[in-house]
């Protein structure tokens, strides 16, 4: 996969110390608030974008899922019985066009993602760490009130379906490294770029 790289990023594979970023604390309160998914058929759509492909899914009205390409390439084997239909995306859609041109920071969209109570929690503490910065797992650990859970932080982390929108990208190593994501390091690379090229 072929990325075009913002200011800022990193070269394909480092794994040292992203320049520009070192963990800091999550400094607001979440800016989202999750909602059950609607019962019905499931509705998703695609969209091209500088990280490849995503798959947006959601119940019609609330988006509960964004999936970048896996990480040899390969989109989202989508179920026979969602169907596809791209009207109820239209301003997620756009909303990510301006994220990716540089000219949005903050998503407002209704967010309905499928998850343990706790997972929903880590969710929406992604949602704290404010464009431009980052923090570590157990930076948001203790943020949540449970500064010895750094690994469930980072479990539920793993399991985000908002990729993106809930920016588990910002999540990086205590010691400012860059750790696993599930669309790829280079992805994870280019996210942070942006924000480091956007950020005032």
């Amino acid at each position: 996969m072929s990325i075009t790289r913002a200011p800022g990023a990193a070269a394909p594979g480092q794994e040292s110390l992203f320049a520009g970023f070192g963990p800091v604390a999550p400094l607001r309160a979440p800016t989202v608030e999750f909602r059950p998914p609607l019962d019905g058929p499931t509705r998703y759509t695609t969209m091209d974008s500088p990280v490849g492909l995503l798959t947006l899914v959601g119940d019609g009205e609330a988006l509960g899922a964004l999936f970048t390409l896996a990480k040899d390439g390969s989109s989202l084997s989508v179920p026979a019985e969602w169907i596809a239909d791209p009207a109820p995306f239209a301003e997620a859609v756009r909303q990510l066009d301006a994220y990716f041109a540089g000219e949005l920071r903050e998503f407002d969209l209704p967010l309905a993602p499928s998850g343990t109570e706790w997972q929903r929690k880590v969710w929406a503490g992604l949602t704290t760490i404010p464009y431009g910065e980052t923090a570590s797992y157990g930076q948001l650990a203790e943020e949540l009130g449970r500064p010895t859970a750094s690994r469930a932080v980072g479990m539920a982390n793993g399991r985000n379906p908002i990729s993106i929108i809930v920016p588990c990208h910002r999540v990086i190593g205590a010691d400012g490294t860059l750790t696993g994501y599930a669309g790829g390091l280079e992805r994870k690379e280019f996210l942070l770029g942006l924000e480091a090229g956007r950020a005032a």
